[in-house]
């Protein structure tokens, strides 16, 4: 390691070599030192050693007045690590990727109400923030045969997914919406029905069953239940369960037919808004 003026003076052959070797020593070693070579000009990068006993080699840039720290070299770790200043993309207004942007397992973060525009400038995705947030929605891609899923997840044991729209703003299906159908089953003579979880539900019937007060309810959402006989078992229900006149149907309670229910939630009771009873299982 050297550093040198940079200046060679008028003098003998042997000591012009010699002044000449030393320049040539300090451009090789980069003007290695514990301070700025004396004859550094503006441009000049030097390699800065006054933390070699730790590992550490900065590469600085001199501009005339000051020494920019470039770099920072891990000689253990055989790494380079650019400073701020060398890697500071805020100056340039329309920076662009040469190729796949690889987050290498951190994240990409957002400032409250930003997000991603198209390449006309007009907005396409825009995140908002709610301090100390724990839920969030995460997107899942599929391969062939299945379909891709936006879900809801986080710290909270239970975590909706809830869509709005703005002023009279309507939410549109291009296709069915479609709420798969899921079974119910009865124990001692009852059946348990968490609503959140199956607002679809149907119950192929084992034994005289009644269906206790529902699980998760919220008011102004929509049950329908498919009763299948599979037997002649009889049916009752919970009081939170309101029909129509305040009297519940006879049940069909013959082998091989279904009858099939549909309830809204007010707050409190389970109010019955159709009915269709004594249909033939297909």
């Amino acid at each position: 390691m050297a550093q040198h003026d940079m200046n060679i003076a008028n003098q003998s052959f042997p000591s012009f070599r010699t002044d000449l070797n030393n320049a040539l020593s300090a451009l090789n070693t980069m003007h290695s030192g514990t301070s700025r070579p004396s004859g550094a000009a503006v441009g000049t990068m030097w390699l800065d050693t006054t933390n070699s006993g730790s590992n550490s080699l900065e590469i600085k840039f001199f501009d005339g007045s000051d020494d920019i720290t470039f770099a920072t070299v891990n000689t253990s770790a055989n790494t380079i690590n650019f400073s701020d200043a060398a890697t500071d993309v805020v100056g340039d207004t329309t920076p662009q990727l040469g190729g796949n942007l690889d987050t290498n397992s951190f994240n990409i973060q957002f400032d409250d109400a930003h997000g991603i525009n198209d390449d006309s400038d007009n907005e396409q995705l825009v995140f908002q923030k709610t301090a100390s947030a724990v839920n969030y929605l995460e997107i899942t891609n599929q391969a062939t045969g299945s379909n891709p899923s936006l879900s809801a997840n986080g710290s909270d044991t239970n975590v909706g997914l809830e869509f709005s729209t703005k002023g009279t703003g309507s939410i549109k299906f291009n296709d069915l919406a479609y709420i798969p159908q899921q079974a119910l089953t009865s124990s001692s003579n009852a059946v348990a029905w968490d609503v959140q979880a199956k607002p679809n539900a149907y119950h192929l019937t084992t034994e005289n069953t009644t269906f206790s007060a529902p699980t998760n309810s919220v008011e102004g959402s929509f049950i329908c239940l498919e009763i299948n006989y599979n037997g002649s078992h009889t049916i009752a229900f919970n009081t939170v369960f309101e029909f129509a006149a305040s009297t519940a149907p006879t049940f069909t309670s013959t082998d091989g037919k279904t009858d099939i229910l549909v309830f809204r939630y007010n707050g409190s009771v389970w109010q019955e808004v159709g009915r269709t009873l004594n249909l033939s299982e297909s």
